[in-house]
């Protein structure tokens, strides 16, 4: 966090006036430089590492996936109520690949509707938050949680037709985190 340090030094040293727009403008700028400073623990990790250090910074993996190449997909969901998955693929030597957060639009728009079943979204995503069968469309749903752009909380949904291909894909706001309906309570 040296950045916000050096970004709260540079405000300590100016002597600006509260409630001018360039006080705003340097408080912006600040928190824009805090942020992009924080990496993320899925971040910490890069090709070629050992599985072992991946498993001893989340812990024993909750979910573990066999890959098609001899590797294994380890993933720390924080669902039902939380919006990431951690997923690290691991090479059949035991090598860190990658380390990902999945549950975000780029990694969802990488389903192939037509082609992907339930074990390709079960491999990719982990298990669902919710499941739910619609019968008048003839489809079971897997839904997972996440934050769109950092700002947005939002459910992904997975249509799946009664031969498990996944045949449909839709975002849809959280109503776990709508304010109009906090209001009304």
């Amino acid at each position: 966090m040296t950045r916000l340090s050096a970004a709260a030094r540079a405000l300590r040293s100016l002597s600006v006036r509260r409630g001018t727009k360039t006080c705003a403008a340097l408080l912006a700028c600040a928190a824009t430089l805090a942020l992009t400073g924080c990496a993320q623990p899925w971040q910490e990790f890069h090709a070629g590492d050992d599985a072992s250090a991946v498993v001893a910074r989340f812990g024993p993996p909750h979910e573990t996936y066999d890959l098609p190449d001899g590797g294994r997909r380890l993933m720390w969901p924080t669902q039902p109520m939380g919006e990431t998955t951690v997923a690290a693929d691991i090479d059949a030597a035991g090598k860190v690949i990658n380390v990902r957060q999945v549950l975000q639009p780029n990694e969802f728009y990488r389903a192939d509707i037509g082609k992907w079943t339930r074990t390709d979204v079960l491999v990719n995503f982990g298990r669902p938050e919710e499941t739910s069968y619609f019968p008048l469309m003839h489809r079971d749903v897997w839904t997972y949680r996440y934050e769109e752009a950092g700002i947005w909380y939002m459910l992904y949904s997975f249509y799946f037709d009664e031969n498990g291909i996944l045949r449909i894909t839709q975002k849809t706001p959280d109503p776990l985190h709508d304010q109009e309906d906090r209001n009304l309570r």
